[in-house]
């Protein structure tokens, strides 16, 4: 039986790390409209969290009852590909050292964002939170999975030794305005906007992509998902996982068609397939974080992918092919 305890947020004093990144900033946004007030926001160039000595001292410095950490080292596969090493002790030093200290200045809450790039490869669909342990994950994102997942395992054992309430969530991939375009580590919708939008620009005939198309993803709007952690951070406390999502699946060639069409890009699409097509499928539960704490996305997945083509045009219009860095 999952608990369902409720927290006052007028009470507390809550941190976000990665508040400014793309999930964070809508993360404070949505907790600010629920009542938290100031919540404070950690910058990479204030606090090294792969550093103890800087979570020591943001700590001290910010004191806070609540901890929702979403800083990450994170990219699509050509990226965990280049930097599993990178991308495994980063993200799992900062998690570990934040939780630790956490448990040590007294935090009341901690809320982990974890990553459904832990499940295993060939996980059934729809993905199940009691699946996470039965196989080992896709070996491009495996590094970056594993690492996430260790830190499961520290909240659990912490809640049992120590009595500590530590949270761990697990958001599909996340989409919309705000998302990160650069080449080198994009993940697939802004990527696929990023190419066809510049395809359309250079009048380029063909836009080269990476596999066969055949895999299946499921998408989340940034907006919902931050107000999934939000809620999760005020009404839920138990050790099991939870996920975050939608709800759907939808084939990568079907995307790469539907934002092919939203871009005005009406060149054709080839497929390399000496390139990796990452998991072969994806889509979450989502039955347990809507009993627990009442959480359902609620965006229409081409609402969604229109206003992040949208914000993309908005962002090129403002900075000209020829004239970026």
């Amino acid at each position: 039986m999952i608990s369902n305890v409720g927290i006052n947020p007028a009470d507390e004093r809550v941190l976000v790390t990665g508040g400014a990144g793309f999930l964070g900033r809508h993360v404070v946004e949505a907790l600010a409209r629920r009542g938290w007030p100031d919540p404070v926001v950690v910058r990479r160039r204030e606090f090294d969290l792969t550093r103890e000595a800087d979570v020591e001292r943001m700590y001290a410095v910010h004191r806070p009852s609540v901890v929702v950490h979403l800083a990450a080292v994170v990219g699509g596969i050509g990226a965990n590909r280049a930097h599993p090493g990178r991308f495994f002790y980063e993200n799992l030093i900062m998690g570990v050292q934040l939780m630790e200290h956490a448990r040590r200045a007294g935090v009341k809450k901690f809320v982990g964002i974890g990553t459904i790039c832990s499940y295993p490869k060939f996980t059934p669909v729809p993905f199940r939170e009691e699946d996470l342990w039965n196989g080992y994950p896709e070996e491009t994102n495996a590094p970056y999975g594993l690492a996430k997942k260790m830190l499961l395992v520290q909240a659990q054992a912490y809640r049992q030794e120590y009595g500590f309430n530590a949270i761990h969530l697990l958001p599909v991939n996340l989409y919309g305005p705000g998302d990160n375009y650069d080449e080198q580590n994009a993940h697939v919708i802004p990527d696929l906007i990023r190419k066809f939008v510049d395809a359309r620009e250079r009048g380029t005939a063909e836009v080269v992509l990476w596999g066969d198309g055949t895999p299946t993803r499921e998408f989340l709007y940034v907006e919902d998902a931050a107000e999934g952690i939000a809620l999760a951070t005020e009404r839920y406390d138990a050790s099991e996982p939870v996920n975050l999502g939608a709800g759907f699946e939808i084939s990568i060639g079907a995307l790469a068609e539907k934002i092919a069409g939203l871009c005005g890009f009406d060149g054709r699409i080839v497929w390399d397939t000496t390139k990796p097509n990452g998991q072969p499928r994806r889509m979450l539960d989502t039955t347990r974080a809507f009993d627990a704490f009442g959480f359902r996305a609620t965006t229409d997945f081409d609402t969604g992918l229109r206003r992040t083509v949208d914000a993309y045009e908005r962002l090129r219009e403002a900075a000209p092919l020829g004239t970026r860095a």
